[in-house]
């Protein structure tokens, strides 16, 4: 029987807490912990889920889709609009779209800022 759990959080490494939680929380609409600082910032859901922001001295991006320096986590948000519709938002506010894109007519991989992939998907 396995443990009973709930994911409480996910926390990513990274150059500048601040900025990285101000580009997900722009859409994800989760809010700014207030006590967030220039070490460690999260954005909080309302049941108690937060995503964390944590500052690495000499952060170094991952490199997807080659491995020199490994991805290390990749989040998918599921999203309620056309993915063509949604990706363009996302560029617009920082994200950039990597060349290799396994299945763009599904999902669309981008990363953040500070180099993170993430997917969105239609919902």
């Amino acid at each position: 029987m396995p443990l009973q759990t709930k994911l409480s959080a996910i926390t990513l490494d990274c150059p500048d807490p601040l900025a990285l939680a101000a580009f997900y929380q722009q859409f994800t609409g989760l809010e700014t912990d207030p006590e967030s600082n220039a070490d460690f910032a999260s954005l909080n859901r309302e049941d108690g889920f937060l995503i964390g922001f944590q500052r690495v001295d000499d952060y170094r991006a991952p490199s997807w889709p080659d491995q020199t320096v490994p991805q290390q986590l990749h989040i998918c948000f599921e999203v309620e609009v056309d993915l063509d519709e949604a990706e363009a938002w996302l560029l617009e506010r920082g994200a950039s779209k990597p060349d290799h894109q396994p299945r763009e007519d599904r999902w669309r991989v981008l990363t953040d800022p500070a180099g993170h992939p993430f997917c969105i998907a239609i919902g």
